[in-house]
């Protein structure tokens, strides 16, 4: 076999996204609460950038002349191009930084700060809860005062720690032995097992739905309640409460359908995941960025609220720095990278504001009617329509909503919900899946409850209204939104 060396041209186009414009795109799709972050911690890292003070009439940084900085100026929204000047230019920097050094002789400005940022600091850490315990520990700390042997007491541990948020053991007690590498076995796990079940929360420990109802009816058993239907209840006939079977369990436990249903009532009161009630995990915060209202003649307007996001600029005195011939080489060239870093940061929050503002207002351009009407008027909406009124990619439009929120005078919804397909009705109007769903929604809730509508007949009052649909998809829509069959919505 005989081997060849041989040289090859080959022309190829290849696209390459440079650092800078990978940090624009992330930049873009940041949240609002993830900027505040980003700015933070670009503040610590970069010594040039300052918060800039209400009032401060100094110019802004991009504005300034560096030789080296030859042809950059404010990123915006071009509506011609859809960015490819901004992107171009961004690509022209991708040098790295430099070592992380200035000289010592060099006398560094203090950076200007926020006088009250100190004040508001310890006022955050005074008003923060402080951490709270977890599943885990809360049981651990009662577990420490359970009498048993050590076997059970290092049994019952294992099990503690293998519970999931909820207070449920989703693992067999033989898989349970054998993750545990020998430490205990499955007897001891069996004789730990009704100990952990008799803490608190009442109903951890449970292995399914059954179980931790039974251990929360057994407390109310021991407090002189009559639980005795209850336990019959869950004992033989859950699946057929789930199906809303009542007068079947009726005639099998010779009650009548009434007491059945004071029974369920009651079983409604224990809690199926007795877990959450200790070291709840803190709901998400929401913050709008964007807020729509109406002027005063009617007409939508479309505003920013950038909340406690702080404005940050170049010091003057770094600026000045980088400038002296004094100073050495090394430490010029290293303030001018973090200057031009700071200025390109800077540019880029700009230029996440204002295309953020612009497509929400080619959004409410388009679903103007829902700022009257309410989500059944909202229309179908791609964002390829959005990107071609805007004059950006469609990429660019999807980092643009990415977590956003929106705030309008019906609610804060995500800014990414007005983006969607739909069909059109029999008068020939579009409409939007959302507002299908809102349509079936209303249908439901206003529904004879004694004689629910099936999916057939919901498909029938949609017809009704002007939406066409299949069955199958309204069973998708029903499923979507949450709402069981006609059979467990049927009150008796």
């Amino acid at each position: 076999m005989r081997l060849d060396v041989s040289q090859q041209l080959q022309m190829a186009q290849q696209m390459k996204l440079s650092p800078r414009i990978i940090q624009a795109m992330e930049i873009l799709q940041l949240p609002m609460m993830a900027l505040q972050e980003r700015i933070d911690a670009e503040m610590e890292a970069n010594p040039v950038l300052e918060l800039r003070e209400p009032g401060d009439g100094e110019r802004p940084a991009e504005q300034e002349d560096y030789p080296e900085d030859r042809g950059e100026h404010a990123m915006v929204v071009d509506e011609d191009n859809g960015n490819s000047d901004d992107f171009e230019r961004l690509a022209e920097f991708t040098d790295e930084y430099g070592p992380d050094f200035i000289a010592a002789t060099a006398e560094l400005p203090r950076r200007r700060a926020d006088p009250e940022a100190g004040d508001r600091k310890i006022e955050a850490m005074a008003n923060t809860a402080a951490p709270t315990e977890t599943l885990n520990e809360y049981l651990l700390s009662q577990w420490a005062f359970v009498e048993a042997d050590q076997r059970t007491l290092a049994a019952g541990r294992v099990i503690i720690t293998n519970l999931d948020d909820d207070g449920y053991l989703r693992v067999a007690l033989a898989d349970l032995a054998a993750r545990a590498g020998g430490q205990v076995v499955e007897a001891d796990l069996a004789a730990a097992l009704p100990l952990v079940q008799a803490l608190e929360p009442t109903g951890v420990g449970a292995r399914d739905l059954g179980e931790c109802l039974l251990i929360q009816l057994r407390a109310e058993q021991a407090a002189g309640r009559d639980v005795e239907l209850e336990t019959e209840l869950v004992t033989h006939f859950l699946r057929d409460i789930e199906a809303n079977r009542l007068p079947q369990i009726a005639r099998r436990l010779g009650r009548e359908v009434e007491e059945i249903k004071g029974a369920i009532e009651n079983l409604s009161h224990l809690n199926p995941r007795p877990g959450l009630l200790v070291g709840q995990r803190a709901a998400p915060v929401i913050r709008p960025e964007v807020v729509v209202d109406f002027d005063a003649e009617g007409n939508v307007v479309v505003a920013m609220d950038d909340g406690n996001t702080p404005e940050i600029q170049i010091s003057r005195a770094y600026r000045r720095m980088s400038k002296d011939r004094h100073l050495g080489r090394d430490a010029r060239q290293f303030l001018r990278k973090n200057i031009r870093s700071g200025q390109w940061l800077i540019g880029a929050i700009q230029q996440r504001r204002e295309t953020v503002r612009r497509v929400a207002e080619a959004v409410f351009d388009v679903q103007r009617e829902f700022l009257d009407r309410g989500p059944e008027a909202l229309k179908p909406l791609p964002m390829s329509d959005v990107a071609r009124r805007v004059g950006v990619h469609v990429a660019t439009v999807s980092r643009a909503v990415a977590g956003k929120y929106v705030q309008t005078p019906r609610g804060i919804f995500p800014l990414r919900m007005f983006f969607s397909g739909g069909t059109k009705t029999e008068q020939g109007l579009d409409v939007a899946w959302d507002a299908v769903k809102a349509k079936l929604k209303d249908i439901v809730d206003n529904e004879d409850k004694s004689a629910p509508l099936n999916d057939d007949r919901l498909a029938e009052a949609l017809k009704a209204q002007g939406v066409t649909i299949a069955r199958r998809t309204v069973a998708k829509y029903r499923k979507l939104l949450d709402i069981p069959s006609a059979r467990q919505r049927r009150q008796y």
